[in-house]
């Protein structure tokens, strides 16, 4: 499940404390207007308000090293596994019928989506056992979910079909004929694929062509979104209740794992927590709560599920045990953090059963209970982290601690988009103009603080960005260079995200390398060089920065002098102190 961490190479890189906002791998800026319409206060929830800002915030420093841990006692609580989870089978009279081609969906530059669907659903039939057993009967492909379910077969069990957005209906999901097995890669280099791509018979289609082109070798797979809609016909009890199942998006998602196992591309689910507002409306008790009463609501008009509440841990487990039984080898969980928002607005955030309790510890111990509760299934867990988590001395106020966390999951996934950072990050007054340089500062600083820990601990796997978000636009050069920058930084693993899914091919390496007269171009030292130039084009940058200091530096002495000089002429005293600043310079 694990695997020893990839070298360190030396930090070359001026470092600086990085703090940016936006949780899961959403990129979008802050202040981002609500999708949905109506009117939201903490204490009437009048829509479902959901966004995918991005806030972005930095300080920059002149060094860093790694922060020693806290002294400060942990106070999380020792959990108890559980026996049951909030599941129940269903004995399902449909197949899988649905046709994967039948599924559609066709996006524009606008963002406008159609969606047309229908479903072939046949009966499906059995016999008897012999034996005369009277227990109701479960489909041998459904069996395996026994063990997410309560001990007795109850009678009122759920519609065997969920409703589309669209108002038609589709088969419960259903386990593969024979059980998928998926090989993971010797090196992880993935796109991520929104629900509305991977049910698209024609999208998932030109994706999986496009890994089989390139040297791309994993799928990771919106399951549940920030929306809080599961993208598929689940079998989770409190994800129904909720309406979360209203909204298919995977029209047959064993269909899809099935096609994927035949192309060879490891398939990662991904599960966003507690960006949810459908939980938090048909569960206001599990929100965090607004102290003047009702449920707080942050600037932005999101809506928080409480990370304190057990409940929302076992919910999304649940679904986690569900994608494992369905066959994904690897759950990714996005979005186990605390709200970010302005000060103003977290004074108003409450959190039921905090008892005090660290926001570090917090996240920690639903990692611990999570891995201890998927440990039969068999899958990797892996967790998204801010960028900042690699450098930044404390939990940047959202409960992200490298050193708590690292050792929690097999991998973690730092977000180190270079538009994501502040002016002076790292160095650089331009870090998103400076790809190659950011992401090798950050990841660097990463594998040192889990070398320091002395013990093992999970990989670093980083999120790339493949989208523009301010100068310069990004093509190729620029996500090769972040690709290069996580191979010189030890790494040789990475994940590519763009919201739409769609992605550079220019930027990836064909399928079995590049041909020896071909080398890729990256950006570096602020120009578009060959990869094998990249330490002379950084050389370069910094010679002519030395240089132009050294201008204004003999600039601002000569603005100095020539200042002495009319105050002499002037015949006016006056003692050093009195003077003002000249050019920047105190003198």
């Amino acid at each position: 499940m694990r695997s020893k961490l990839s070298r360190c190479w030396p930090l070359t890189t001026a470092t600086c404390l990085v703090l940016f906002a936006g949780c899961g791998v959403e990129s979008a800026r802050p202040g981002q207007a609500s999708d949905l319409p109506g009117d939201v206060t903490s204490s009437v929830l009048a829509s479902d308000a959901e966004t995918n800002s991005a806030p972005v915030s930095a300080n920059s420093g002149a060094g860093l090293t790694t922060p020693a841990p806290s002294d400060v006692p942990s106070t999380r609580p020792t959990l108890e596994r559980r026996a049951t989870a909030s599941v129940q089978v269903v004995e399902d009279p449909l197949t899988r019928g649905a046709d994967a081609d039948t599924n559609t969906r066709t996006d524009d530059d606008s963002g406008t989506d159609t969606r047309t669907g229908t479903a072939d659903n046949d009966a499906q039939t059995g016999t008897d056992d012999d034996d005369g057993d009277a227990e109701p009967r479960v489909d041998p492909r459904v069996k395996t979910l026994a063990w997410l379910a309560d001990e007795s077969v109850g009678e009122n069990f759920p519609a065997p079909t969920a409703r589309t957005s669209g108002g038609g209906e589709v088969p419960r999901i259903m386990l593969p004929e024979e059980p998928l097995e998926f090989v993971r890669p010797e090196a992880v280099k993935g796109i991520y694929l929104n629900a509305w791509a991977a049910g698209s018979a024609a999208r998932s289609q030109a994706l999986i062509d496009l890994a089989t082109r390139t040297e791309v070798n994993a799928f990771v797979i919106d399951l549940k979104d920030a929306s809080g809609y599961v993208s598929y016909a689940t079998q989770v009890m409190t994800a129904r209740e909720a309406g979360a199942d209203q909204e298919i998006r995977i029209r047959d998602l064993t269909a899809l794992l099935e096609r994927l196992q035949e192309a060879g591309i490891y398939p990662i689910a991904r599960i966003v927590m507690v960006k949810d507002p459908l939980l938090i409306h048909a569960q206001r008790e599990w929100a965090v709560q607004d102290t003047a009463g009702g449920v707080w609501v942050d600037g932005n008009g999101s809506l928080w599920a409480n990370l304190h509440d057990q409940r929302v841990w076992d919910y999304h487990v649940d679904l986690a045990k569900e994608a494992a039984a369905v066959g994904f080898p690897e759950i990714q969980w996005d979005y186990i953090r605390f709200a970010d928002a302005p000060p103003e607005h977290l004074l108003r955030a409450t959190y039921p059963g905090a008892d005090g309790r660290r926001r570090r510890d917090v996240v920690e111990g639903f990692l611990e209970y999570a891995r201890a509760e998927l440990e039969d299934s068999g899958v990797d867990v892996t967790l998204d982290v801010f960028g900042a988590t690699t450098s930044s001395s404390t939990d940047i106020g959202i409960g992200q601690y490298w050193e708590n966390f690292i050792g929690s999951v097999d991998v973690a996934q730092p977000m180190v988009y270079p538009s994501h950072y502040w002016e002076g990050s790292f160095g650089f007054k331009d870090p998103n103009g400076h790809p190659y340089e950011i992401v090798r500062a950050a990841l660097v600083s990463a594998m040192q603080r889990s070398e320091a820990m002395g013990e093992a601990v999970g990989l670093t796997r980083p999120w790339l960005q493949d989208f523009t978000l301010g100068e310069p636009f990004y093509e190729a050069p620029e996500v090769r260079a972040q690709i290069q920058a996580t191979y010189d930084a030890g790494i040789d693993e990475w994940l590519l995200w763009n919201a739409r899914s769609r992605y550079t091919e220019a930027a990836l390496a064909p399928a079995g390398g590049y041909p020896e007269d071909v080398e890729p171009l990256m950006r570096v030292g602020g120009r578009i060089v060959p990869v094998s130039e990249r330490y002379e084009a950084m050389a370069a940058e910094a010679e002519e920065r030395a240089v132009a200091r050294a201008v204004a530096d003999s600039i601002a002495a000569v603005v100095v002098a020539d200042s002495l000089a009319a105050v002499v002429a002037d015949g006016v005293a006056s003692e050093p102190e009195s003077l003002e600043v000249v050019g920047g310079i105190r003198r």
